[in-house]
């Protein structure tokens, strides 16, 4: 049993019988104080040799999921790098050097290392414990001669000219772009802006791997990467969908149902991306899978036009079959309008604190700022009292009473004071100082939780903020219909209908919750 990572390090260099060349950040984290004997050895070598990764497994156990998050370090089940490296070997081209971007414990450049037995391989991995790791299972399978291990963030690392493919391979880490550091950040814009792609600083780390990919594949090279799902329609993700219809060639790809676990330690959905560097076929192949028994082979799947590919904002939409209506069913959409809540711009501000006690109120209201204020309330908000409160200003401050405008006035004198005026929002706003709130909307629902939305009638007239979509009825409907509605959608609503994230966060766009099918308005008696 391993009880530290400084033994699993002396584990893993043991196992190299001591020939390893460490760095000097792996060598730092080796325990010269654990010894192991023969048979540990042993055992441990048999394991590897029938295509087990116990070192992995052992620097899974040790970290936990929350921990390896922050460097995106989940590994891939052994169906999903079995499928992906067969689909390289189908390919016509054999590649002469194999590259993985972010190695792990080495599960896709072992197996690749197996189905070509000529090629050079390239490990590139961040984290020196894994790196050690690397050695001792290369060492084992004997084929440590031909690998080359660096210790490097991929995004700085150099890959030398060679005669013939290079196979780019391998599972992206999935950093949020909270944890990416602003000079990544600032070599992501100007990377992509340098191809011609747009860029955004909320990309994942896994964007960024995808970017360097294309700057550092040649065409005639190919891959295969398994990442988040989410590329697919978030904004930041577009870079990606356009360096598929550009020079990084798109051929195939296949999103695995977070049912299915694609990553064992996180809920979330996992895509397959292959492409052919230079190379985009006339048709890209895509498919939804459910469980990873159906994964290979990844030449199965819908041939899509790349005309319908590009013109599509979002490509989840190409995977999904919308099921029939059924008789007496209709659309949310046709009965209501669903809009995000609010952006305040800075809640520390217009969310009200001490500093607004003086203010009319008037221009207070009770609003819901977060998730739980609507899981909590159950299927009706029927009190507003313990709700926040949000500052919402007019535009015109002369329209004020002389005692209100004083103390408006004051409030604003101190929100200039903590720059409340000189963000983004507050930039692009009619009046720095004037929020906008929405109408009180009869329904409000959840959007982001790792659960189906929660679906609430809002007897109190509370507005709210950007962490809600509030549902508004584009004909009068009756409270009794509304009620109904609100009831039916809490019953049907599931995760399924919506994106799911890395980490298990499942989202509803306000066209998908639009989406969600409810009882015909006759049935419901639903007229004013």
């Amino acid at each position: 049993m391993i009880a530290s990572e400084s033994q699993l390090a002396a584990l893993a260099y043991a196992l190299t019988d001591g020939k390893a060349q460490l760095t000097k950040a792996e060598r730092a984290i080796v325990s010269e104080e654990v010894g192991f004997s023969a048979e540990t050895l042993a055992a441990y070598r048999k394991q590897i040799h029938a295509g087990e990764d116990p070192l992995g497994e052992a620097f899974c156990a040790l970290r936990s999921p929350e921990k390896r998050r922050g460097q995106g370090a989940t590994y891939t089940p052994r169906s999903i790098v079995d499928a992906m490296v067969a689909w390289a070997v189908d390919e016509t081209a054999k590649p002469v050097r194999i590259v993985d971007p972010g190695a792990g414990s080495g599960r896709f450049i072992f197996a690749a290392a197996k189905a070509f037995p000529d090629a050079e391989l390239v490990a590139v991995e961040i984290d020196p414990l894994a790196t050690i790791i690397l050695r001792a299972n290369a060492a084992v399978l004997k084929i440590a001669d031909r690998l080359t291990v660096a210790l490097a963030d991929y995004r700085a690392f150099d890959l030398t000219r060679v005669d013939g493919p290079t196979l780019y391979i391998g599972n992206p880490p999935y950093v949020r772009h909270h944890d990416i550091k602003p000079v990544w950040k600032e070599w992501f814009g100007t990377t992509a802006r340098s191809f011609g792609f747009p860029a955004s600083g909320l990309a994942g780390l896994h964007v960024h791997f995808f970017l360097r990919t294309r700057q550092l594949a040649r065409p005639g090279d190919f891959g295969a990467f398994i990442t988040a799902a989410e590329w697919l329609d978030v904004n930041y993700g577009s870079v990606v969908r356009k360096m598929l219809a550009d020079g990084l060639g798109g051929a195939a790809l296949h999103v695995i149902d977070p049912k299915a676990r694609p990553f064992t330690d996180a809920l979330a959905t996992g895509a397959i991306t292959c492409f052919r560097v230079g190379n985009r076929p006339s048709q890209f192949t895509m498919r939804a899978v459910d469980s990873l028994d159906k994964l290979a082979p990844l030449s199965a799947g819908s041939a899509v036009e790349w005309s319908d590919i590009e013109a599509a904002p979002r490509w989840s939409a190409l995977l999904r079959q919308a099921p029939l209506l059924r008789e007496g069913e209709i659309e949310l959409g046709e009965l209501f309008r669903v809009h995000r809540g609010q952006v305040t711009g800075c809640n520390a501000i217009w969310i009200a604190g001490p500093e607004a006690e003086a203010l009319p109120e008037r221009f207070l209201f009770p609003s819901v700022t977060k998730a739980r204020d609507l899981l909590s309330a159950g299927p009706n908000l029927d009190d507003a009292t313990a709700l926040r409160q949000v500052i919402d200003l007019p535009v015109d401050l002369d329209v004020l009473d002389p005692d209100e405008r004083k103390a408006v006035r004051s409030f604003l004198k101190w929100a200039r004071k903590m720059k409340a005026d000189k963000g983004f929002i507050a930039q692009h706003r009619r009046a720095w100082w004037s929020v906008g709130l929405r109408a009180p909307a009869p329904i409000l629902c959840t959007y982001m939780a790792r659960r189906a939305p929660a679906f609430v009638r809002n007897h109190a007239d509370a507005r709210h903020l950007n962490i809600a979509h509030g549902l508004y009825p584009v004909q009068p409907l009756s409270e009794a219909a509304l009620d109904d509605i609100t009831r039916h959608l809490n019953e049907t609503a599931c995760m399924s209908s919506g994106r799911t994230y890395a980490g298990g966060l499942v989202k509803f766009e306000p066209g998908e919750v639009s989406r969600l099918r409810i009882p015909d308005v006759s049935s419901l008696g639903a007229s004013a």
